[in-house]
């Protein structure tokens, strides 16, 4: 069963934000008394965290979905709905985010450094919220929106200060063994070492890490052995070590044949880097030291005195030692952290990231139409994310909320560019992306008689709300007084005219 895994497909989705309430508060002698639904919880964020005490991706491996606690709900009695529960996901110190596509979203190193994978949906608004002065008791709340959903490449990339790399069994885990704590499994078998493995080592007052990748043979680049899989380990190192076995039993190899068929598998794997962009040194450049292990065997020392000079012609520190007798170590082990140093030193100092910001263009549209063939027919599909975000807060089943997002749509001017682009009452309208669209018969608005109905659930015949003032309501008092004076005059004047008559004579015996 693996324990180790440096590389895996992960999903993640945020957590959905809350439903608003939709609630009216009541009390005594007032059943009535307004809305006091409270809006839903926001939906939990995913967060990858680096985590000292995290040195693999196993854990993804094996559960390679996570999911974020979503929000509350509102209630009534204006309560707002819990804000869902952050997921932080631990990964390991030089984890590399990668999307789907290959995109190089965020390189995590140091211990503490965050991101976050997936954003939790907001919350839907309650109808205390939505209450307005046209509006004033809602029947109606917004949904939450969903939590983002994406699909990820964790990949891991040990970072470490030296990298050894060699032939199987040329002794890379007896060394990380003998000069640190480190303990992988040692075997007299080719390919023993399936996995990376780190240790720390301390000479003097120089403190580095040393990573052991499993080994290379001729042809790891086209696939052979375990191939270039690992070699991703070594891209952060200071100094590269080769080591050479000089007392190889196969007779068809010496070290200096073994050490150029490495540093072509090596140059093989640096071709595909783009390490320039990335601000380190290219990887054939990178110090290099060479150690001859295993002089302690008879043979082995006979062979480092044959090509200690051809090795020596390469200009690079040719030094003779025994992991399993110590030969050398010491000496190997300040070496390495001389060069360590200088590495370190010639680093250029971090800077702060600069703080970008991108304002949303003046003239930049909030939504488009674009046409596209839908069932055989010309369609109109609306796109941008107010239209879409509005969509999915909307419950259709309820018609004053559908009521809310037409109006909402007229006021954005989405009717307007419906015009625009040539549709006509009946025509399909898709707003959002892909299958997931709301798809209906596009009705606009009417124009005879509707300029008198305002928005739903208004009447502008009653938005006039002045208050005459105490000398209009005297003249309308007077004008009021001169009018019943003046039928009161006429009446009177009928009479003495002898034009007034008693209704009782005019109805006749009975």
């Amino acid at each position: 069963m693996a324990t180790f895994v440096d590389r895996v497909e992960l999903q993640v989705f945020g957590g959905s934000g809350g439903h608003g309430a939709a609630s009216i508060r009541r009390e005594k002698f007032k059943p009535l008394a307004g809305p006091d639904g409270a809006d839903g919880g926001r939906g939990g964020d995913v967060i990858l965290e680096v985590d000292a005490s995290t040195t693999t991706l196993l854990e993804y491996h094996h559960r390679p979905h996570q999911r974020a606690t979503g929000g509350g709900f509102g209630k009534g009695d204006l309560r707002h709905g819990a804000r869902g529960e952050d997921l932080v996901l631990p990964v390991p110190d030089g984890t590399v985010v990668t999307s789907e596509d290959g995109t190089v979203l965020v390189d995590m190193t140091g211990i503490g450094t965050r991101y976050v994978a997936a954003r939790g949906g907001s919350g839907g608004l309650g109808n205390a919220a939505l209450a307005s002065r046209q509006r004033k008791a809602p029947g109606f709340a917004l949904l939450g929106e969903p939590g983002q959903e994406r699909t990820l490449v964790l990949e891991l990339k040990s970072v470490a200060d030296v990298a050894l790399v060699g032939y199987p069994s040329a002794g890379k885990s007896s060394l990380i063994a003998a000069m640190s704590a480190a303990r992988p499994k040692i075997a007299d078998y080719p390919f023993t070492t399936l996995v990376p493995n780190l240790g720390v080592v301390e000479a003097g007052q120089h403190r580095y890490t040393i990573a052991d990748v499993p080994g290379l043979i001729p042809g790891a680049s086209q696939g052979k052995g375990l191939g270039l899989e690992f070699l991703r380990h070594i891209e952060r190192c200071h100094v590269i070590v080769h080591v050479l076995d000089a007392a190889s039993l196969e007779s068809d190899r010496d070290p200096v044949t073994d050490l150029a068929t490495i540093e072509n598998e090596l140059a093989t794997y640096a071709a595909s880097l783009d390490e320039e962009t990335e601000g380190r040194v290219p990887l054939m450049q990178r110090p290099t030291v060479v150690v001859l292990n295993k002089t302690d065997l008879p043979d082995g020392a006979d062979m480092a005195d044959l090509v200690r000079a051809q090795l020596a012609e390469r200009d690079v520190p040719v030094l003779d030692i025994s992991a399993v007798s110590r030969k050398g170590l010491r000496e190997l082990s300040f070496a390495l952290g001389e060069l360590v140093e200088q590495a370190r030193s010639a680093l250029p100092a971090p800077e702060a990231a600069p703080i970008v910001l991108t304002p949303r263009a003046v003239d930049e549209r909030p939504f488009q139409v674009v046409t596209e063939q839908y069932d055989g027919a010309t369609a109109f599909r609306v796109q941008g994310d107010k239209p879409e975000r509005w969509v999915r807060q909307t419950d259709f089943t309820n018609d004053e909320a559908v009521g809310y997002l037409a109006d909402r749509l007229a006021t954005l001017g989405v009717e307007d560019q419906l015009y625009a682009a040539g549709a006509v009452a009946g025509s399909t309208v898709l707003i959002g992306p892909g299958d997931d669209a709301v798809v209906f018969d596009w009705e606009p608005t009417m124009v005879g008689g509707a300029e008198m109905l305002g928005r739903r659930g208004q009447d502008d015949r009653f938005a006039d709300h002045s208050r005459p003032t105490r000398e209009a309501k005297r003249e309308q008092q007077r004008a009021r007084t001169e009018a019943r004076m003046n039928r009161i005059a006429a009446m009177e004047a009928e009479r003495k005219a002898g034009h007034w008559s008693d209704p009782a004579e005019d109805e006749g015996p009975r």
